[in-house]
């Protein structure tokens, strides 16, 4: 591959010693020409770790010009050694940019170049900042939320001292709208705000606030493209607008899975360089009723039960996740119901190839070209469509549907590790009832790296689309009414279900929609190919520009 011409080259001096600084349109580099010296004739990776220094330019955060405050001047009239040719240096810029760090951590790291002639700092001034004004996938005004309520109640604390200085330093204009109440935000996106100001939409919180922002903004464009997201058979309209994501809440599971960690400085540089990373969105309706959308779990069952009883013990704090898991995994309860799904094809792999979604995951670039494919080719009828559906019927133990890995610290592989953030398809898993050993060895392996699927009552599949219907509702199934033994049955289990003094299991569980309780269990699910897009670029596999010489032309 041909190296990218030079934009600039000067011998510059960074902590009184000479570097050979080059710039080009990808990268910024700086070469020690002592060490280099040292190096002549020797392997070449020795002086790449002793000397030279390599920035892609899409990740300089700013460069600005330094007052006169160089160490490298006289301090006093008399000298014992003869002055280093550093000390005439004066003149002086700094380069922000993104730094590296452990677990899929950023920083803002800076390095500050003295020059011999301030015509010579004002030259690299000037095309660093022609540089960075080329991206234009940069973001220049936000519409930032906060939610001061939100986990620790830290999230204006978080804005204020970590993510503001960073957006003013990338000179990012921002609004900024502190919630009052739940939805304010949403409510807030989908009616009053002027979006055609902003590049993006930032929110501070936990993952119950980027549904807000996610639902409102879902909301606003089907709105204004006049698509009714009541109906289950509308091609709903992908958003313009990126969504950004500050983690204050007590649960990160979208900014883990997006980002690969938890860090708000983390989060605000992908902002500022203006990274983008499509999403699938699922739509959630019963029968011709839209309810909630869902970019990550869908949960009926164990983690339904889970939710409904931490809903009463708030008061608790974060804690509450760790007591409710605890009082549900020992009541043991299934549910019995019908799942019918309709498979994904293709290319989208399965949930067990172990092909994790990555940065620039192949499957995910070939879904997107796959639904436009698909979009123009409207031939198969609905009536075709209707003979590959897949049904199922038992006792469940937990019924989940994960759009992506839904890895979190405390489940680093998450609910289906090889889940893909936007092929188009969610993973739909189904724990049949079993002992309360096998369901402990199944959760367990959720924490380690042995393969959770891997158990007889356990089934995976890779869906577009799955409904599913509780018992006591399938009135058109002869053989559940034969199972049943005669209707009777079925009333004394309502009866059971609203008065628990008689200790008979409950018939129906509730629906765990990203955090959140759904008001109906029969429901139908489909899945939204890139709806959405993120401030992120997925998670990282290596380092980027590893090998300093293929792309600085030193």
């Amino acid at each position: 591959m041909e190296k990218p011409s030079r934009l600039l080259c000067s011998e510059l001096c960074v902590q009184r010693r000479l570097f050979e600084v080059t710039l080009n349109r990808t990268a910024l580099a700086w070469k020690d020409t002592e060490i280099t010296k040292k190096h002549t004739g020797r392997a070449i990776y020795g002086a790449v770790k002793a000397g030279i220094h390599c920035v892609p330019v899409c990740e300089i955060i700013a460069v600005q010009e330094k007052e006169d405050d160089s160490p490298c001047k006289d301090t006093g009239k008399w000298q014992k050694v003869p002055p280093s040719p550093a000390d005439s240096y004066q003149h002086a810029f700094t380069v922000f940019y993104v730094e590296r760090m452990r677990q899929h951590c950023w920083r803002c790291s800076n390095v500050t170049f003295h020059c011999s002639e301030h015509s010579t700092c004002l030259l690299w001034v000037q095309t660093i900042r022609e540089q960075l004004a080329l991206l234009t996938n940069r973001p220049k005004n936000l519409l930032v939320y906060i939610n001061p309520y939100g986990g620790k109640q830290r999230g204006k604390q978080i804005y204020d001292h970590k993510v503001s200085p960073i957006f003013s330093q990338a000179s990012i204009s921002t609004d900024v709208i502190v919630t009052e109440r739940a939805n304010h935000a949403r409510d807030h996106l989908k009616m009053e705000a002027d979006l055609k100001k902003y590049d993006g939409v930032v929110c501070v919180g936990g993952d119950g606030m980027f549904s807000e922002i996610m639902h409102g903004l879902v909301s606003r464009t089907q709105q204004e493209a006049g698509v009714d997201d009541n109906s289950t058979e509308e091609t709903l309209m992908p958003c313009g607008l990126r969504i950004g994501i500050i983690p204050a809440g007590s649960t990160d599971c979208i900014c883990y899975a997006t980002v690969g960690s938890n860090d708000p400085v983390t989060s605000a540089l992908h902002i500022v360089v203006g990274d983008s990373q499509p999403m699938d969105v699922c739509s959630v309706h019963n029968e011709d009723h839209f309810l909630r959308y869902s970019v990550s779990l869908l949960g009926y069952g164990f983690y339904g039960d889970v939710l409904t009883d931490s809903e009463r013990k708030r008061w608790m704090g974060p804690a509450r996740y760790d007591i409710s898991g605890v009082k549900t995994f020992l009541s043991h309860r299934y549910y019995e119901g019908t799942v019918s799904f309709l498979p994904a094809e293709g290319n989208s792999g399965t949930p067990r190839d172990k092909m994790l979604c990555r940065s620039g995951c192949s499957i995910c670039q070939q879904s997107s070209s796959d639904d436009l494919v698909s979009k123009n080719e409207d031939s198969v009828s609905d009536a075709e469509c209707q003979d590959t559906w897949t049904v199922i019927r038992g006792k469940f133990l937990a019924i989940n549907a994960a759009s992506m890995s839904c890895a979190c610290p405390r489940s680093p592989k998450g609910l289906s590790p090889s889940a893909h953030l936007a092929d188009g398809s969610t993973d739909l898993i189904l724990v049949r009832k079993c002992s309360r050993l096998n369901f402990l060895c199944h959760l367990l392996r959720h924490t380690n790296k042995k393969d959770q699927f891997d158990h007889s009552f356990v089934e995976v599949y890779r869906v577009k689309q799955f409904r599913f219907t509780p018992r006591y509702q399938e009135c058109d199934s002869e053989v559940d009414l034969r199972e049943s033994g005669a209707t009777g049955k079925q009333f004394l289990s309502q009866i059971c279900k609203e008065h628990r003094a008689c200790g008979c299991m409950p018939s129906q569980s509730n629906w765990n929609c990203d955090g959140e309780i759904l008001p109906h269990t029969a429901i139908q699910v489909r899945v939204h190919n890139q709806l959405i897009k993120l401030f992120a670029r997925g998670i990282e596999e290596q380092p980027v520009f590893e090998d300093p010489f293929a792309h600085c032309a030193i």
